[in-house]
């Protein structure tokens, strides 16, 4: 929402906003708007709810508002011709979180990590029928610091997103923007997260692992079963073997360390089933993992 909120305080007038219906939230599964749709009513701009940006009636009702541009920040709808042409510039822009070409696609924070890149940023483009194919017209570039997860990338990624998106109305506006198309054969792709990918393999390198932590934190959330119950581990960080013979996904106290591949994870923050997140120590004050216990010997249960 930064970038909903730096709009509505730049020069331009924001017509309205398109979110998601309401839907049930919360445990008591009531009614309530989107978190978009919210500030946009806080703002006091027109928050627009639909199923399907494409359906007839309500590209006539957007039509209807006469914009000149079109904003795209996590929309998560295919967005048909018929709406991505419909401003007077005649398209939409978008501001995604890499650097384009470089991981187009749903989840392009996580994988920047997973993959162990060291450089992130903004790319604002035209939105294009292909996924994040778009011509760029701007780059905010930033570091990704070696123990930053993807929650907190995000957050930084949004404020900058947000400078990015009003540097580029403005271009717009002034007719000054220039498009630069994107190099296909550099491409790479981004896709969600699978279910399965959030599952720690002991028998990776410490490293990888901890970037997995990293990518997955605080959402999923990179686990392991342990005694028949799913235990998340949100941060980590890799400590190198000692000589050390332990089968990977072993335990081993003071400090708390798990074997792995090469090297040891020593975990930082864990999390039990219907708990709350805890560091390693009051973590081990509790319910804690007992000296030699493996991790994930007892998958098919976890």
């Amino acid at each position: 929402m930064p970038s909903l909120r730096r709009l509505a305080a730049g020069p331009d007038r924001v017509v309205a906003a398109v979110s998601q219906p309401d839907r049930p939230r919360g445990r008591g599964r009531k009614r309530s708007a989107s978190p978009v749709a919210a500030e946009a009513e806080r703002l006091g701009i027109a928050a627009l709810r639909t199923e399907s940006v494409g359906e007839p009636a309500f590209v006539a009702e957007l039509a209807a508002l006469e914009p000149d541009l079109g904003v795209v920040v996590a929309f998560g709808q295919f967005l048909p011709r018929r709406v991505r042409e419909l401003p007077r510039t005649g398209y939409l822009i978008n501001a995604h979180a890499s650097l384009l070409p470089r991981h187009r696609g749903a989840a392009p924070i996580a994988r920047a990590i997973l993959a162990g890149d060291t450089e992130t940023g903004i790319s604002v483009m035209r939105v294009e029928r292909e996924m994040d194919a778009g011509a760029v017209a701007l780059v905010r570039r930033t570091s990704i610091a070696s123990d930053e997860t993807a929650g907190e990338l995000e957050a930084r990624l949004a404020e900058i997103a947000a400078d990015a998106i009003l540097a580029a109305v403005a271009g717009v506006a002034a007719d000054r923007i220039v498009w630069t198309a994107q190099d296909d054969a550099l491409a790479s792709f981004a896709p969600k997260i699978g279910p399965d990918e959030a599952r720690l393999d002991w028998s990776e390198p410490a490293d990888a692992l901890v970037r997995r932590v990293r990518a997955l934190s605080p959402r999923p959330g990179a686990f392991a079963s342990f005694a028949g119950e799913r235990l998340r581990i949100l941060r980590a960080s890799a400590l190198p073997t000692s000589g050390d013979t332990d089968l990977p996904g072993t335990v081993r106290l003071a400090p708390l360390r798990i074997a792995t591949g090469d090297g040891w994870l020593a975990p930082r923050v864990l999390q039990r089933a219907g708990g709350k997140p805890l560091d390693a120590e009051d973590f081990q004050r509790g319910r804690g993992l007992p000296d030699g216990a493996r991790l994930g010997a007892d998958e098919a249960g976890g």
